[in-house]
């Protein structure tokens, strides 16, 4: 079976895999380093203000160091509470905010400080899978699709190249990221 027969759901198990694969590989800090530092150097980090970003769990790419390299720069976080009909909001987060986990697992702000859509600046965004072009497969709930559709500033998504797949094809509400960053 090709991936072009695959389902998002058969590429999302196998991003799955190799994400586990890599963290039990013992590779995945060094790998994070590359991502970090290819951000770390692009104008759209450098210019950034405020970044959107979510509360990394496990074996995806941690985003605690993209945390505190923002907040060390003077630059604000925020990070997405779920609303119902599958929505996002995105709330501050700084080093007095506590979390909950929410009923998908994640982490999310407990915070009064909304941050509208165009007051990011930057929204690296998450996924499994990635297509070079700058499409990917989430988790499977669409919310990056939904609020990507009235985000009108710059997006990122932090890639392993294990993860950059090109044997499907987005379907027509999925939303192009402008920028990956990989580790190769």
């Amino acid at each position: 079976m090709t991936f072009l027969e695959r389902t998002k759901e058969d590429l999302r198990k196998f991003g799955i895999q190799q994400l586990q694969r890599i963290a039990e590989s013992g590779e995945k800090e060094a790998k994070e380093r590359k991502l970090y530092q290819k951000l770390y150097e692009s104008s759209k980090w450098q210019k950034a203000r405020t970044i959107g970003l979510t509360i990394a769990n496990g074996f995806e790419i941690s985003t605690q160091p993209l945390i505190e390299s923002a907040q060390s720069a003077g630059k604000s976080i925020a990070v997405p509470k779920t609303l119902p009909k599958r929505q996002m909001a995105f709330y501050q987060v700084d080093q007095e905010t506590t979390f909950e986990k929410s009923s998908f697992g994640v982490f999310e702000p407990i915070s009064d400080r909304y941050y509208s859509p165009d007051e990011i600046d930057l929204l690296i965004v998450p996924g499994i899978i990635f297509h070079e072009c700058g499409y990917r497969i989430g988790f499977g709930g669409g919310y990056y699709d939904r609020y990507l559709q009235n985000y009108p500033n710059a997006t990122c998504s932090l890639v392993f190249h294990e993860l950059i797949n090109n044997e499907w094809l987005p379907e027509s509400f999925d939303k192009k990221i402008q920028q990956l960053f990989t580790d190769v």
